[in-house]
């Protein structure tokens, strides 16, 4: 499953399904959560149950509400037929079981949202024991501040502030651990392109696979942040060509510096995302 760019659209807003379907992005998650009140969940339900009566050419998630909520039933109810599932308030790997016992035989991957509660902080390194059942880990941004009464996770330029930006490394440490695919959190300025530029390769850069997008102006962007570039795949397949052509060496020089198993990793690993986009 290719998950660069993940694409809400508000469940109720089933004139916008088809749209964001068509943005580019890898996968839409049809949010029957937070942008939803809950006078129109029900709606919502029914717009995303006869959405995914029809096949699709696109990864289709559904956010359900987070387990506590009293929605379990009805959301799995409008849920099937999804492609995998997103899991908000996620704590742990308990709750991806109770999460698969509940839909019963046939569970669909689960993309837990895994921190924002402060217990969930705690959970992260526990989700190895249920990979097998994941599409991947993300982490959030807003939900944690409002837990605990902070008031933002940002500085003024954008920057986390350094609770978050903590909880940013160890979601991501979390997902790596887990061998699944590590997806960052939202840009919120829509209009910002250059920023959300600069906001996705820093992901790349840091080892995130992909990221979420709440507009479809920011696909493309997204996309082209975590699909690797020409020059770096070149460069990646010089690596594994020294190394295939030397396989007693432990250290090579390539291109003027000095590679060992970790940069034949990496580039093995490049490589294989190359291939997937």
């Amino acid at each position: 499953m290719r998950l660069r760019s993940l694409l809400f659209v508000p469940a109720d807003r089933p004139e916008r399904f088809a749209k964001a379907a068509a943005s580019g992005a890898d996968a839409i998650i049809l949010d029957l959560e937070d942008s939803v009140v809950p006078a129109r969940k029900d709606e919502a339900r029914a717009a995303v149950a006869e959405f995914l009566r029809e096949p699709a050419s696109v990864v289709r998630l559904v956010r359900i509400n987070p387990l506590g909520a009293g929605c379990l039933p009805a959301d799995l109810a409008a849920g099937r037929g999804a492609d995998a599932l997103m899991l908000p308030k996620a704590e742990g790997a308990s709750d991806v079981d109770a999460l698969r016992a509940a839909w019963g035989e046939g569970c669909p991957p689960i993309l837990p949202i895994a921190t924002e509660t402060p217990a969930a902080i705690f959970a992260l390194g526990g989700y190895g024991s249920v990979a097998a059942q994941l599409c991947g880990l993300t982490w959030g941004a807003e939900d944690l501040p409002a837990a605990i009464g902070a008031t933002t996770s940002r500085e003024a330029d954008g920057r986390y502030t350094p609770p978050y930006e903590t909880v940013r490394s160890l979601a991501l440490f979390a997902a790596h651990a887990a061998g699944v695919a590590a997806i960052e959190t939202v840009f919120p300025a829509i209009a910002d392109d250059e920023a959300l530029a600069a906001y996705a390769a820093r992901g790349a850069r840091d080892g995130f696979t992909g990221m979420m997008a709440i507009h479809p102006r920011q696909v493309p962007i997204i996309n082209a942040a975590f699909t690797p570039s020409a020059e770096a795949v070149a460069a990646a397949q010089r690596i594994v060509d020294a190394f295939a052509a030397a396989p007693e060496a432990g250290a090579l020089q390539v291109d003027g510096r000095m590679v060992d198993a970790p940069h034949l990793r990496q580039a093995r690993s490049l490589l294989d995302r190359a291939r997937t986009a």
